[in-house]
């Protein structure tokens, strides 16, 4: 119902008013090398795509690696942990923050964030938003069971189908000290390419937003 101590990447807060929201965590057990678990973070950004979709017919916007947004205006927040060793996965969690019937938010929030509500004018059941959420990250989650490779492609495909971020989109990069440039695309890793003065740079952690 709550989060009395949400968080997001960084030190940043993620706010979670009682009883408007989806706030929850999957561990999943990937058989993946620590190289790919940006796949999953992908794929969790893809599930919940899906699971809003399938209930409001909205059709939201993904920035790279996993924000679901309007605009540009964040509706929900993934956080990816992990433990691993050096070869291997143990587990993985994925932290979900789902804005559904919030009507408003702080004024300093007021600029980037939105929920389902805001967005389409009316209140949403979070019972059946729960269910397609789990629905759809199980989805995800059975085809990297089944094969690897192939849910990769899959994955990278959809991503940059349902992102306008990800080709063409002029964009600052808060890494490597900072810099902007064109997105031209994800590499077979799922790291997003920026074009710059420089030549092609790939993202790997960074925050990215619109120039």
């Amino acid at each position: 119902e709550e989060q009395t101590a949400g968080r997001g990447r960084g030190a940043h807060r993620w706010e979670s008013n009682p009883s408007e929201g989806i706030y929850c965590s999957a561990v999943l057990r990937p058989f993946l090398a620590p190289m790919d678990v940006l796949l999953i973070s992908l794929a969790t950004g893809l599930a919940v795509w899906e699971a809003i979709h399938e209930v409001t017919r909205l059709e939201a916007d993904l920035r790279w690696p996993n924000d679901v947004l309007f605009g540009n205006a964040k509706v929900c927040g993934i956080l990816i942990e992990m433990h691993a060793e050096a070869t291997r996965v143990h587990h993985i969690v994925a932290g979900m923050g789902l804005n559904v019937n919030q009507r408003e938010f702080p004024a300093e929030l007021r600029p980037v964030a939105t929920s389902l509500r805001l967005e389409s004018g009316r209140d949403w059941s979070r019972v059946d938003l729960a269910a397609a959420l789990l629905k759809s990250l199980d989805c995800e989650y059975r085809a990297f069971i089944a094969d690897l490779e192939v849910a990769r492609r899959e994955v990278l495909r959809r991503f940059e189908l349902h992102s306008s971020y990800v080709r063409g989109r002029a964009v600052e990069v808060d890494e490597d000290g900072g810099y902007h440039g064109i997105t031209v695309g994800l590499d077979v890793r799922g790291f997003l390419q920026v074009e710059t003065d420089a030549g092609i740079k790939t993202m790997l952690s960074g925050g990215v937003r619109p120039k």
